[in-house]
């Protein structure tokens, strides 16, 4: 049986300023006393570097790269640059960028992929919308895509998948317990029949208005190795019980 370390990530999305900053040292408090859990952040890429100087502990990451290493790509940051700037993770494919954005899952994978040359443990985001699971096609379309975006795994890679519920993200709903549990347990099956032994180390993240009400049920649940947190990072009255619900399950 593989013992897989909570990790709690925060997506602060289009949010933040520097005196938002501010919220980091009670945030890095909680995580130096959450034993067993791995807490990071992500701000905005105009953030990363002053929240590493004030980071304490926590891991600073970015929310998205592009996947070549340089070039005519306006507006874009390559995984090198996040590096270069202090960066230890990063996300890829999250539901906002794939439908904003529209990113394919091709894309994301040449993401994930450079992500995690550059050294970067990647989160990479998976999900279907209300009509999916509606009509009972929810297993399969994260699958799909689960399959098509996987990169693949480096032996000194690290890799993490979180699943987004995209009828639940910033909506308040959160998929019951039950729901995470289907899920991530096809999601973990899928791991491993690619990966064989390491897709049972790759943790996997719920992701979908998670919250201090539902922080604990949902990491109760079998192979819901944490949580990727929206709305709720952005400040440490609403981030911290998450973190200290993850030191508990």
């Amino acid at each position: 049986m593989h013992v897989r370390r909570k990790l709690v990530a925060g997506n602060w999305k289009m949010n933040g300023s520097r005196a938002a900053l501010a919220e980091l040292a009670p945030i890095a408090a909680a995580a130096r006393e959450a034993a067993g859990v791995d807490v990071a952040l992500c701000p905005p890429f105009t953030l990363i570097t002053l929240a590493i100087a004030r980071a304490g502990g926590i891991s600073i990451g970015a929310q998205d790269c592009h996947s070549a290493a340089s070039g005519a790509h306006t507006g874009n940051v390559s995984a090198a640059m996040l590096v270069e700037a202090g960066a230890k993770l990063v996300i890829v494919g999250h539901s906002e960028r794939r439908q904003d954005q529209c990113e394919s899952d091709d894309f994301v994978r040449d993401k994930a992929e450079a992500a995690l040359a550059a050294g970067l443990q990647t989160i990479l985001c998976v999900g279907e919308v209300e009509e999916e699971r509606v009509a009972g096609t929810h297993c399969q379309k994260v699958l799909y895509q689960l399959d098509r975006s996987l990169p693949e795994l480096r032996a000194d890679a690290e890799l993490v998948i979180a699943y987004e519920p995209i009828w639940a993200i910033g909506t308040g709903r959160t998929a019951t317990p039950a729901d995470a549990i289907e899920m991530h347990a096809v999601i973990r099956e899928q791991l491993a029949a690619r990966f064989g032994d390491a897709g049972q180390r790759i943790r996997i993240l719920y992701g979908g208005s998670v919250n201090a009400a539902n922080a604990a049920g949902l990491f109760a649940c079998d192979n819901v190795d944490g949580a990727l947190v929206g709305g709720a990072s952005l400040t440490a009255e609403a981030f911290v019980p998450i973190i200290e619900a993850a030191a508990k399950s």
